[in-house]
């Protein structure tokens, strides 16, 4: 049976990841720090190793015969200077000692403040900001290491499969009442994730990794849209949830000059702030090599290549509890 080892199996993509394998028939394996009282949920064809990332002889032996190791961990926004090298480093040696292909979703953030349009694998490195430098570093680090075979998959901004995009905390927060909020200007393209269907990339990713380069980059296309798109898409998948306001939607703007302003005594608003260009700066991600690289689909009956935006955000929002069917959110180790 093929074994894939998710480290940092408790976050979003970490448990997209874990469900995205399982469905396709691997044994996996999913790392997660120890939380006392909070036993880890039974699944099958998952087991579960609450052990610290650090340990890495005592993972490595847990995960002996694991051919892939996702790496899913992924610190705090505001301490990743701190905490995303040594994270990386750590899940390496584990790859490492296994002799497994370590992959590592990536996003659009090392190309830098002046990221063209369209972002291939070639587009030049570039980093501007502290969180690109770091994303950079990582990517470095692993197309280095001459003793580890790597893949990273470089995708848009994430949503779905859980809290904690920009989907639920910002735009659709007050959806129930009608409002809607864009962090951008409604006429720029921007690039979207849909977490199930990158984690199901990546399993496809995976299947077929015996003649791939030692280190490789590819890029998850998901979804272009401008703000007016994403917002129409938004709309449609909410009417198709039953939700749709009697007066209409109001649709307003992200108060970025606040941001800027609290940004100088709050660390989050200030790391947000630097980034704010991703909204402003039009790009895309071509996903031809992606698609040369595994074709067709998987061996799942799900497809790779993302479905409909609409139809991933009625998804997410059934997820996140909207609609008559989906009362409350479904605790993410339950999904399908």
């Amino acid at each position: 049976m093929k074994t894939v080892l998710v480290l940092g199996a408790r976050g979003r993509f970490g448990d997209a990841a874990v469900q995205a394998f399982a469905r396709d028939g691997w044994r996996v394996l999913a790392q997660q720090r120890p939380r006392p009282g909070s036993p880890a949920p039974a699944q099958p064809g998952v087991e579960r190793l609450a052990l610290p990332l650090d340990d890495t002889a005592a993972l490595a032996a847990a995960a002996a015969g694991a051919t892939v190791v996702v790496h899913a961990v992924n610190p705090p926004y505001t301490e990743w200077a701190e905490q995303a090298m040594p994270a990386l480093r750590q899940g390496m040696a584990v790859a490492r000692v296994l002799g497994a292909r370590l992959m590592l979703p990536g996003n659009v953030y090392a190309y830098g403040t002046q990221l063209p349009p369209q972002l291939h694998e070639t587009t030049p490195i570039a980093p501007d900001t502290p969180h690109g430098r770091v994303r950079a570093e990582m990517e470095a680090a692993l197309e280095a290491d001459t003793g580890l075979r790597s893949s990273v998959i470089r995708a848009g901004d994430f949503f779905g499969h859980g809290t904690g995009s920009w989907l639920d905390l910002v735009i659709a927060k007050d959806l129930a009442r009608g409002r809607l909020v864009y962090p951008g200007p409604l006429d720029r393209p921007h690039a979207w994730a849909y977490l199930p269907d990158l984690a199901q990339a990546f399993v496809a990713v995976a299947e077929r990794s015996d003649n791939a380069p030692a280190f490789e980059t590819l890029h998850f296309a998901g979804h272009t849209a401008t703000g007016a798109e994403f917002i129409a898409a938004l709309q449609q998948a909410a009417a198709a949830l039953g939700v749709a306001p009697a007066a209409g939607w109001r649709v307003g703007g992200f108060p970025w000059p606040l941001i800027r302003a609290a940004g100088l005594v709050w660390p989050m608003g200030r790391a947000l702030a630097r980034m704010s260009y991703l909204w402003r700066v039009p790009h895309a991600l071509d996903g031809r090599r992606l698609g040369a690289r595994i074709g067709g689909t998987g061996s799942s009956s799900l497809p790779w290549a993302p479905r409909p935006l609409a139809e991933a955000l009625r998804l997410a929002l059934a997820d996140l509890g909207h609609g008559p069917l989906a009362a409350a959110p479904t605790p993410l180790a339950a999904r399908p």
